[in-house]
Protein backbone atom coordinates (compact mmCIF):
# COMPACT_ATOMS: atom_id res chain seq x y z
CA UNK A 1 0.00 0.00 0.00
CA UNK A 2 1.52 3.32 -0.90
CA UNK A 3 2.26 5.69 1.72
CA UNK A 4 0.16 8.93 2.33
CA UNK A 5 1.22 12.00 0.75
CA UNK A 6 3.04 14.51 3.78
CA UNK A 7 1.19 17.11 4.75
CA UNK A 8 2.59 20.09 2.91
CA UNK A 9 3.01 23.64 3.84
CA UNK A 10 5.22 26.59 2.22
CA UNK A 11 6.14 30.67 2.68
CA UNK A 12 5.34 32.56 -1.03
CA UNK A 13 7.33 35.35 -2.28
CA UNK A 14 9.57 37.19 -3.91
CA UNK A 15 12.50 37.16 -3.01
CA UNK A 16 12.10 34.40 -0.67
CA UNK A 17 15.29 32.82 0.06
CA UNK A 18 16.30 34.74 2.94
CA UNK A 19 13.25 33.94 4.88
CA UNK A 20 13.64 32.53 8.22
CA UNK A 21 10.13 31.11 8.23
CA UNK A 22 10.95 27.44 7.62
CA UNK A 23 13.61 27.42 10.19
CA UNK A 24 10.97 28.42 13.12
CA UNK A 25 7.77 26.66 11.30
CA UNK A 26 9.97 23.22 11.22
CA UNK A 27 11.07 24.31 14.79
CA UNK A 28 7.74 24.28 15.77
CA UNK A 29 6.55 20.91 14.08
CA UNK A 30 9.37 18.77 15.25
CA UNK A 31 8.11 19.83 19.29
CA UNK A 32 4.70 18.93 18.26
CA UNK A 33 5.60 15.98 16.83
CA UNK A 34 4.09 16.58 13.25
CA UNK A 35 5.80 14.77 10.31
CA UNK A 36 4.82 18.34 8.25
CA UNK A 37 7.35 19.62 5.52
CA UNK A 38 7.54 23.36 5.30
CA UNK A 39 9.55 24.94 2.45
CA UNK A 40 10.42 28.46 0.51
CA UNK A 41 8.88 28.91 -2.66
CA UNK A 42 9.48 31.80 -5.32
CA UNK A 43 5.87 33.27 -6.24
CA UNK A 44 4.70 36.19 -7.43
CA UNK A 45 1.78 38.43 -7.92
CA UNK A 46 1.52 37.51 -11.33
CA UNK A 47 1.85 33.49 -10.67
CA UNK A 48 -0.17 33.40 -7.13
CA UNK A 49 -3.31 31.85 -8.57
CA UNK A 50 -1.55 29.85 -10.99
CA UNK A 51 0.45 28.43 -7.33
CA UNK A 52 -2.46 27.78 -5.78
CA UNK A 53 -4.26 25.62 -8.75
CA UNK A 54 -1.46 23.33 -8.38
CA UNK A 55 -2.05 22.63 -4.62
CA UNK A 56 -3.28 19.40 -4.00
CA UNK A 57 -4.92 17.88 -1.33
CA UNK A 58 -1.79 17.30 0.22
CA UNK A 59 -1.42 21.32 1.36
CA UNK A 60 -2.86 22.75 4.63
CA UNK A 61 -1.13 25.58 5.09
CA UNK A 62 0.66 29.22 3.11
CA UNK A 63 2.64 31.88 4.55
CA UNK A 64 2.41 34.62 2.39
CA UNK A 65 5.23 37.65 2.28
CA UNK A 66 5.47 40.62 -0.02
CA UNK A 67 3.95 41.50 -2.71
CA UNK A 68 1.32 39.02 -2.03
CA UNK A 69 -0.75 39.84 0.75
CA UNK A 70 -3.31 42.15 -0.99
CA UNK A 71 -3.01 39.84 -3.96
CA UNK A 72 -4.24 36.83 -2.52
CA UNK A 73 -7.26 38.87 -1.21
CA UNK A 74 -9.21 37.30 -4.43
CA UNK A 75 -8.25 34.21 -4.24
CA UNK A 76 -10.17 33.74 -1.05
CA UNK A 77 -13.17 31.92 0.07
CA UNK A 78 -12.84 33.32 3.45
CA UNK A 79 -11.76 35.79 5.44
CA UNK A 80 -11.10 36.76 9.25
CA UNK A 81 -11.75 40.12 10.44
CA UNK A 82 -8.52 41.44 10.72
CA UNK A 83 -7.83 40.91 7.01
CA UNK A 84 -11.00 42.98 6.14
CA UNK A 85 -9.71 45.45 8.76
CA UNK A 86 -6.10 45.47 7.33
CA UNK A 87 -6.41 45.24 3.70
CA UNK A 88 -3.90 42.22 3.57
CA UNK A 89 -3.82 38.33 4.57
CA UNK A 90 -0.26 37.07 5.25
CA UNK A 91 -1.97 33.24 6.27
CA UNK A 92 -3.98 30.51 4.35
CA UNK A 93 -5.57 27.69 5.75
CA UNK A 94 -6.38 25.25 2.67
CA UNK A 95 -8.99 23.22 4.94
CA UNK A 96 -12.34 21.61 3.35
CA UNK A 97 -11.93 22.80 -0.01
CA UNK A 98 -12.00 26.41 0.70
CA UNK A 99 -9.15 28.89 0.80
CA UNK A 100 -9.56 30.57 4.53
CA UNK A 101 -7.41 33.92 5.07
CA UNK A 102 -6.08 34.94 7.92
CA UNK A 103 -4.07 38.34 9.01
CA UNK A 104 -1.20 37.16 12.24
CA UNK A 105 0.98 40.25 11.12
CA UNK A 106 -1.19 42.23 13.87
CA UNK A 107 -0.23 40.03 16.61
CA UNK A 108 2.82 40.15 15.32
CA UNK A 109 3.27 43.77 15.33
CA UNK A 110 1.37 43.96 19.06
CA UNK A 111 3.63 41.47 20.62
CA UNK A 112 7.11 42.58 19.34
CA UNK A 113 6.06 45.85 20.76
CA UNK A 114 5.17 44.31 24.07
CA UNK A 115 8.37 42.13 23.90
CA UNK A 116 10.39 45.88 23.70
CA UNK A 117 8.10 46.95 27.12
CA UNK A 118 5.40 48.89 24.62
CA UNK A 119 2.18 48.13 26.56
CA UNK A 120 0.54 51.42 25.59
CA UNK A 121 1.48 53.91 22.99
CA UNK A 122 0.17 57.83 22.07
CA UNK A 123 1.74 58.42 19.46
CA UNK A 124 3.31 56.02 16.64
CA UNK A 125 5.54 56.48 13.01
CA UNK A 126 4.92 54.02 10.79
CA UNK A 127 7.58 54.32 7.71
CA UNK A 128 5.92 52.67 4.69
CA UNK A 129 2.63 52.45 3.13
CA UNK A 130 1.66 48.56 2.13
CA UNK A 131 0.00 45.99 3.61
CA UNK A 132 2.23 45.30 6.83
CA UNK A 133 1.98 48.90 7.10
CA UNK A 134 -1.19 48.40 7.09
CA UNK A 135 -1.07 46.26 9.60
CA UNK A 136 1.40 48.13 11.86
CA UNK A 137 -1.68 50.58 12.05
CA UNK A 138 -4.10 48.47 13.29
CA UNK A 139 -1.18 46.76 16.26
CA UNK A 140 -0.49 50.40 17.71
CA UNK A 141 -4.03 51.65 17.58
CA UNK A 142 -4.83 48.37 19.74
CA UNK A 143 -2.25 49.63 21.75
CA UNK A 144 -3.72 53.24 22.46
CA UNK A 145 -2.25 55.08 19.71
CA UNK A 146 -4.26 57.94 18.83
CA UNK A 147 -1.85 59.69 16.51
CA UNK A 148 0.01 58.23 13.87
CA UNK A 149 2.56 59.53 11.22
CA UNK A 150 2.52 57.57 8.18
CA UNK A 151 6.37 58.10 6.44
CA UNK A 152 6.22 57.23 2.66
CA UNK A 153 7.67 58.32 -0.57
CA UNK A 154 4.69 59.60 -2.37
CA UNK A 155 1.59 60.67 0.86
CA UNK A 156 -0.67 60.35 -2.11
CA UNK A 157 -0.39 56.52 -2.83
CA UNK A 158 -1.21 56.11 1.02
CA UNK A 159 -4.37 57.46 1.33
CA UNK A 160 -5.55 54.15 2.20
CA UNK A 161 -4.04 54.48 5.48
CA UNK A 162 -5.76 58.03 6.42
CA UNK A 163 -8.97 55.88 5.70
CA UNK A 164 -8.17 53.07 7.97
CA UNK A 165 -6.91 55.01 10.62
CA UNK A 166 -11.10 57.02 10.44
CA UNK A 167 -12.18 53.50 11.01
CA UNK A 168 -9.47 52.89 13.88
CA UNK A 169 -10.38 56.56 15.49
CA UNK A 170 -7.05 56.88 14.80
CA UNK A 171 -5.54 60.45 13.62
CA UNK A 172 -3.26 59.83 10.49
CA UNK A 173 -0.95 62.27 9.19
CA UNK A 174 0.40 61.45 6.25
CA UNK A 175 4.03 63.38 5.07
CA UNK A 176 7.19 62.54 2.89
CA UNK A 177 9.58 59.83 3.67
CA UNK A 178 12.49 61.83 5.30
CA UNK A 179 11.05 65.30 6.69
CA UNK A 180 9.40 63.25 10.13
CA UNK A 181 11.83 64.15 13.23
CA UNK A 182 11.50 60.60 14.43
CA UNK A 183 9.75 61.83 18.02
CA UNK A 184 7.35 59.21 18.56
CA UNK A 185 6.56 56.91 21.79
CA UNK A 186 7.27 54.06 19.11
CA UNK A 187 9.13 53.57 15.14
CA UNK A 188 7.83 51.05 13.16
CA UNK A 189 9.75 50.61 10.06
CA UNK A 190 8.00 48.59 7.55
CA UNK A 191 10.30 49.24 4.72
CA UNK A 192 12.54 46.38 3.11
CA UNK A 193 16.27 46.92 4.05
CA UNK A 194 17.15 47.92 0.63
CA UNK A 195 14.49 50.66 0.55
CA UNK A 196 15.42 52.25 3.36
CA UNK A 197 18.28 54.54 2.45
CA UNK A 198 15.76 57.96 2.49
CA UNK A 199 15.16 57.39 6.32
CA UNK A 200 17.05 59.37 8.00
CA UNK A 201 15.40 61.14 11.82
CA UNK A 202 16.86 64.08 13.58
CA UNK A 203 15.39 62.27 17.03
CA UNK A 204 16.36 58.71 17.44
CA UNK A 205 15.28 58.11 20.89
CA UNK A 206 12.32 56.28 21.07
CA UNK A 207 11.75 52.39 20.11
CA UNK A 208 12.55 50.89 17.14
CA UNK A 209 10.70 48.13 15.93
CA UNK A 210 12.21 47.41 12.53
CA UNK A 211 10.70 44.03 10.31
CA UNK A 212 13.23 44.43 7.93
CA UNK A 213 16.15 41.67 9.37
CA UNK A 214 18.26 40.81 6.55
CA UNK A 215 20.68 42.00 6.26
CA UNK A 216 20.89 43.22 10.31
CA UNK A 217 21.73 45.53 11.67
CA UNK A 218 19.13 47.31 8.98
CA UNK A 219 20.40 51.04 8.19
CA UNK A 220 17.47 52.21 10.15
CA UNK A 221 19.22 50.02 12.90
CA UNK A 222 22.29 51.05 12.52
CA UNK A 223 21.16 54.63 13.28
CA UNK A 224 19.01 54.52 16.33
CA UNK A 225 20.32 55.10 19.58
CA UNK A 226 17.42 54.31 21.81
CA UNK A 227 15.75 50.61 22.18
CA UNK A 228 15.71 48.61 19.36
CA UNK A 229 13.07 45.40 18.54
CA UNK A 230 14.51 43.14 15.92
CA UNK A 231 11.87 42.20 13.05
CA UNK A 232 12.78 38.61 14.35
CA UNK A 233 10.74 39.05 17.21
CA UNK A 234 7.73 40.19 14.81
CA UNK A 235 8.01 36.98 12.59
CA UNK A 236 8.64 34.98 15.40
CA UNK A 237 5.05 36.06 16.89
CA UNK A 238 3.46 36.28 13.81
CA UNK A 239 4.34 32.73 13.04
CA UNK A 240 3.41 31.64 16.56
CA UNK A 241 0.06 32.81 15.52
CA UNK A 242 0.01 30.34 11.76
CA UNK A 243 1.23 27.17 13.27
CA UNK A 244 -2.22 27.66 15.49
CA UNK A 245 -3.95 28.17 12.42
CA UNK A 246 -2.31 25.17 10.63
CA UNK A 247 -2.75 22.55 13.71
CA UNK A 248 -5.62 24.37 15.19
CA UNK A 249 -7.47 25.96 12.65
CA UNK A 250 -7.51 29.31 14.80
CA UNK A 251 -5.13 31.93 16.07
CA UNK A 252 -6.85 31.50 19.62
CA UNK A 253 -6.00 27.83 19.66
CA UNK A 254 -3.55 27.12 22.21
CA UNK A 255 -0.86 24.71 21.03
CA UNK A 256 -0.20 21.78 23.24
CA UNK A 257 2.86 22.64 25.55
CA UNK A 258 2.97 25.82 23.57
CA UNK A 259 5.44 27.65 25.69
CA UNK A 260 8.44 24.92 24.49
CA UNK A 261 6.81 25.41 21.28
CA UNK A 262 7.70 29.00 21.16
CA UNK A 263 11.20 28.40 23.16
CA UNK A 264 12.64 25.73 20.27
CA UNK A 265 11.09 28.67 17.25
CA UNK A 266 13.13 31.54 19.04
CA UNK A 267 16.21 29.24 19.47
CA UNK A 268 15.74 28.31 15.59
CA UNK A 269 15.90 32.19 14.43
CA UNK A 270 18.85 32.86 17.40
CA UNK A 271 16.62 34.81 19.53
CA UNK A 272 17.13 34.29 23.04
CA UNK A 273 14.52 31.64 24.49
Amino acid sequence: MANAQPTRLAVLGSPIAHSKSPALQRAAYRVLGLDWQYSAIEVTGETLAEFFRSCDLSWRGLSLTMPLKRDVLALLDWRDDLVELAGGANTVLLENGQVRGFNTDVYGVEQALRSGGIDRLDRALVLGGGATAASALVAVASLGARNVVVAVRTPATAAPLAVLGSRLGVAVELVTLGTHDGSADAVISTLPGGAQSGATFASTTGVLLDVAYDPWPSAIAAQWTGSIVSGLEMLLHQAVAQVRIFVGGSAEFELPNEATVVAAMRVAVGLTP
